[in-house]
C-alpha cells in the first residue's frame, strides 16, 4: 500500500469521525423545535437541556472537517480544487450555515431577551437542517460522478447536482442524522426530555431504515464492489438493531448501532469511489484518481509522520472531554434566566 492509498484511507476516517460526531449535534439541532417546544420559560429550559448536551463538545466535533478539509488539500490538491469549485454553491450554503449556527449557539444566552433566544434557536435549526441535507447530496453526486473535462474542471450546473441518486442521499443523511440526535439527547438526558426523545427516536427509527437501506442498496448495486456487500449488511443489520433497541429504551448500544450504521455508510461510499476521488460522466479516462489528483510523494511523507504524532493527542483529549461530560442532564439542571426571573415578557 502507497501514500496515496494511505491519505485516502485517512480522508475516508476523518470524514467518517466528522459525521459520526457532528451527526449528533445536528440531530440535537434539528430537533429544537419539536423536543424543545412549550412556551416561554418551559420551552427555554427544554431548548437549553438540548444544547446542554453538545455544550462542551460541538466546537471540537467540527474540528474533524477542518482536519478532513486541510488534508484533502495537502494530500490531493486536484480532488480539492475540482471539488469545491465546482460543488461552489453547495459548500457555500453548507459554510454559511455552519457559521449561522456558530453564531447562535454561542450568542443565544449573551443578551437575555426572549425573542433573541427565538431568533437564535432558528438558526441553530437552519444551520443543523441544511448541513444534514446538503452533505448526502455533496457525497453522493462524488460517487455518482459528475461531468469533468479533460482539464479536470467541472463543467455542470448547480441543478445538475440535484439528481434522484444525490437526493437520496441528502434525506438519508438527514434522516439518519436525526435519529442519530435524537437516540444521543435519550442518552444525555433525563426525565421528560430523555421521555420524549425516546419517543421521537422510535418514531425515526423505521423510516430511517427504509430510507436509509435503500440508499446503501442502491449505492451497491450502481457503484459498489464484491467485498462491500458486507458494508451494506452492516448498516442495514445496524439500524435494524436500533429499531429493537429503541422499543426497549436501550438507548447506549442503540447509539452505538446508529454509529456503526453511519461509520458503515461512509466507507462504503469512499470504497465505492476508490481508486477514483471524482469520477467523469462525461469520459472515464477524465477522472480523477488517487494518482493523477494527489500531492507529491516528499509532501505525503511529510504529512504521514506528522499525522503519526499528533492524532493520537488529539484523540486521547477528545475522549477524555467526552469522559468528562458523560453525566446526565435535566431540566432540574438548569437555572432560570435573569429576565424570567423578573417576569420578563
Amino acid at each position: 500500500m502507497g501514500l496515496q492509498e494511505v491519505w485516502f484511507i485517512l480522508i475516508a476516517v476523518l470524514f467518517t469521525g466528522y459525521f459520526v460526531l457532528e451527526g449528533f449535534d445536528f440531530g440535537v439541532g434539528m430537533h429544537m423545535p419539536i423536543l424543545g417546544r412549550g412556551r416561554g420559560e418551559v420551552a427555554d429550559t427544554r431548548r437549553r437541556v438540548l444544547l446542554n448536551t453538545i455544550g462542551p463538545v460541538w466546537d471540537g466535533n467540527e474540528v474533524w472537517l477542518i482536519t478532513a478539509g486541510g488534508a484533502l488539500f495537502a494530500a490531493f490538491p486536484e480532488w480539492y480544487a475540482t471539488l469545491f469549485s465546482g460543488f461552489y454553491l453547495p459548500l457555500l450554503l453548507i459554510l454559511l450555515a455552519l457559521i449561522v449556527r456558530v453564531c447562535a449557539i454561542e450568542w443565544r444566552g449573551k443578551i437575555d431577551d426572549p425573542k433573541w433566544r427565538r431568533r437564535c434557536d432558528m438558526g441553530i435549526i437552519f444551520g443543523s437542517w441544511v448541513p444534514a441535507v446538503l452533505w448526502g447530496v455533496a457525497f453522493a453526486n462524488i460517487v455518482r460522478g459528475v461531468a469533468i473535462n479533460a482539464d479536470k474542471k467541472y463543467i455542470g450546473g448547480f441543478f445538475d447536482l440535484l439528481n434522484p441518486y444525490a437526493l437520496h442521499g441528502g434525506i438519508t443523511t438527514a434522516l439518519v442524522f436525526a435519529l442519530h440526535g435524537a437516540v444521543f439527547l435519550a442518552l444525555k438526558t433525563s426525565g421528560e426530555v430523555r421521555r420524549d426523545a425516546v419517543a421521537l427516536a422510535r418514531r425515526l427509527a423505521i423510516p430511517t431504515v427504509v430510507v436509509a437501506g435503500s440508499f446503501v442498496l442502491w449505492t451497491q448495486l450502481a457503484y459498489g464492489k464484491g467485498w462491500t456487500w458486507i458494508l451494506v449488511i452492516a448498516a442495514a443489520a445496524a439500524l435494524l438493531a436500533v429499531v429493537a433497541l429503541t422499543s426497549v429504551e436501550r438507548e447506549g448500544w442503540a447509539f452505538v448501532f446508529t454509529t456503526v450504521a453511519i461509520a458503515a455508510t461512509i466507507v462504503l461510499l469512499f470504497a465505492s469511489l476508490f481508486p477514483n476521488v471524482m469520477p467523469s460522466t462525461l469520459d472515464p479516462a477524465w477522472s480523477l484518481t488517487i494518482e493523477n489528483a494527489s500531492s507529491s510523494a516528499y509532501t505525503l511523507k511529510v504529512m504521514t509522520w506528522a499525522a503519526v504524532v499528533m492524532t493520537p493527542v488529539v484523540l486521547v483529549y477528545q475522549g477524555w472531554t467526552y469522559w468528562v461530560f458523560r453525566q446526565r442532564i435535566s431540566t432540574d439542571h438548569i437555572p432560570k434566566s435573569i429576565g424570567l426571573k423578573l417576569g420578563a415578557k
